[in-house]
């Protein structure tokens, strides 16, 4: 009689960050100069001298990214811009990059030329600089995978595991638009493939559009907290939805926070989309990805340094408890869930 059969197991019952937690639990570090791996933003080496921080980015054609409606200019900042972000988010300044990409036989030279323009504009606007990669073929589309390398702030760099009780959350920006700049760039797809004859209008959604094919990240934020001594107590960028990453910064802090609905920064173009597309301004904010804004904790103290740019929400704090929760504007308190992208 044949041993039964070993039940396999999906990767959408675990999600990403159940697959990284097991696939990475046997390795040891064995070097000295790895002071941070795996588990936040980027991983920190030590030699010494100079902290490095690095981190990898991959993305997908069909997976992050439809080139029927993302100029190939834009994917290659935007590729760019999602590393740097990691790099901010650990409180640090990123110095170089490194691109390596896999391409089908569909695309010829001036594509991949077009692509770097975008990189290369990235590099001009952040001060990086390109300096290795990889090229080689691909079955099928396109795969780009960007590592950022950088260093930390004078005053040391921030982790995911540092708020403490009472400290303030802040994110910088708003919330929510780059989701719904792709909810409009899906739509506009549609109709063309039903009436090809039929041109996109996209001139009421240009800052939510942007928002999706051509983001920034927030490394002006990171020198105005520098200039003004404000070093967070822990921070992380907000790509995959401001649900996800709260959630983050809680259980590796071992805290719980309160965040209050009437304090989340929406944009006017993002609120009147939501109604058009008959979206929950509240859950998009909460659950929209790719905004690479940054979410961080500060010492109440700090408030006074940063109460007036324009650019930063406090929207709630960190509480002693565990529970997870946001306030509705109608005070009734509701656990948050992770509810932003999942890879899996």
């Amino acid at each position: 009689m044949s041993k039964k059969s070993k039940k396999l197991t999906d990767l959408n019952q675990i999600g990403e960050f159940g697959l990284i937690d097991i696939i990475t639990q046997d390795f040891k570090m064995v070097n000295q100069s790895t002071e941070l791996s795996i588990g936040d933003d980027a991983a920190i080496l030590n030699y010494k001298n100079q902290k490095s921080i690095v981190s990898t980015d991959m993305l997908i054609e069909g997976v992050h990214f439809d080139l029927s409606y993302f100029p190939l200019k834009h994917l290659g900042y935007k590729a760019v811009v999602s590393s740097i972000s990691d790099i901010c988010a650990m409180y640090g300044i990123t110095k170089q990059i490194t691109v390596s990409i896999a391409v089908s036989n569909r695309f010829k030279l001036e594509s991949i030329q077009e692509l770097y323009s975008g990189i290369k504009l990235a590099c001009q606007r952040y001060n990086v600089d390109l300096i290795g990669g990889d090229t080689t073929s691909s079955q099928k589309g396109l795969i780009i995978s960007v590592t950022a390398i950088g260093c930390p702030s004078k005053l040391g760099y921030v982790t995911r595991s540092g708020s403490k009780t009472n400290d303030l959350l802040i994110v910088t920006g708003s919330l929510g638009a780059a989701y719904l700049g792709l909810q409009v760039l899906e739509r506009e797809k549609q109709v063309f493939l039903v009436n090809p004859e039929n041109k996109p209008d996209l001139s009421n959604y240009k800052y939510l559009v942007e928002r999706q094919l051509k983001p920034e990240a927030k490394s002006d934020v990171i020198d105005f907290l520098f200039e003004n001594k404000v070093k967070p107590t822990s921070m992380i960028d907000i790509s995959d939805g401001l649900s996800s990453e709260i959630i983050h910064i809680c259980k590796k802090s071992a805290k719980g926070c309160q965040i209050y609905e009437d304090k989340l920064p929406i944009s006017e173009e993002a609120i009147s989309t939501c109604k058009e597309f008959k979206l929950d301004p509240t859950v998009i904010a909460l659950s929209g990805g790719e905004d690479y804004e940054l979410l961080f904790t500060i010492n109440s103290k700090d408030f006074e340094k940063i109460e007036n740019h324009n650019e930063l929400t406090v929207i709630g704090h960190i509480t002693n408890e565990n529970g997870i929760n946001l306030i509705t504007k109608d005070g009734k308190t509701t656990p948050i869930t992770s509810m932003g992208w999942t890879n899996f």
